[in-house]
């Protein structure tokens, strides 16, 4: 097999250089009677895009673990992935009196050996501003328990669409640009809970 390949490439060659020999016989045999040139120019202009609204999370996972927990409930802690929202807009462009923010809602904690689902009202977050620009008019959301908490209102827990930030007014931050955010995540359970492992997922959404 190797020498055949040697063959096909040896013909090739040996196909180029004949090819050659005859443009290289043609053009020998021409008389040239004159030429002119052509100077080529285009402008390129900068690309004029629309600026967007969108946002991005450092991470597509993170990790609880125990800590706190107590002789009637357990509970497990973590971080949720900074979150970042850039504005790439001009003032210009942003309708009067639009205002943007993010929200998150857990689906249920699913066992992976069948053991029975954790509802998502046992995951709860307290939102925190890394960088919240210096306008004022970006904010936090509040804290929101989980269904183990006295405290505990309605909603409770991430089940429903619950806020992490927003801001007040988009047209008069559009200048900062970019904003980041995280928030302390909490599950807490029965001691009773089934051991072994659990997945959720934690869908955040930008809006405006």
């Amino acid at each position: 097999m190797k020498h055949t390949r040697g063959a096909v490439r040896a013909c090739a060659i040996g196909l180029g250089a004949l090819m050659l020999v005859g443009v290289a016989g043609v053009a020998a045999a021409e008389e040239n009677h004159g030429g002119g040139e052509v100077d080529v120019q285009v402008e390129i202009p900068e690309i004029a895009e629309p600026g967007v609204l969108a946002m991005t999370v450092a991470s597509g996972a993170t990790a609880l673990v125990e800590e706190g927990s107590t002789g009637t409930v357990r509970q497990f802690t973590g971080s949720l992935p900074t979150v970042t929202v850039t504005d790439t807009r001009s003032a210009e462009e942003i309708p009067d009196g639009a205002a943007w923010y993010v929200i998150g809602t857990s689906s249920d904690f699913v066992g992976d050996a069948g053991q029975p689902a954790i509802d998502a009202g046992h995951l709860g977050w307290a939102p925190h501003l890394i960088d919240g620009g210096a306008s004022g008019l970006v904010a936090e959301g509040e804290r929101v328990d989980t269904v183990m908490d006295e405290t505990a209102g309605d909603p409770f827990g991430l089940v429903d669409q619950e806020l992490l930030a927003l801001a007040w007014d988009s047209e008069d931050i559009a200048a900062e640009g970019q904003w980041t955010a995280n928030a302390d995540l909490f599950l807490r359970t029965p001691v009773t809970v089934a051991p072994g492992g659990y997945t959720a997922t934690l869908t955040l959404s930008l809006f405006e």
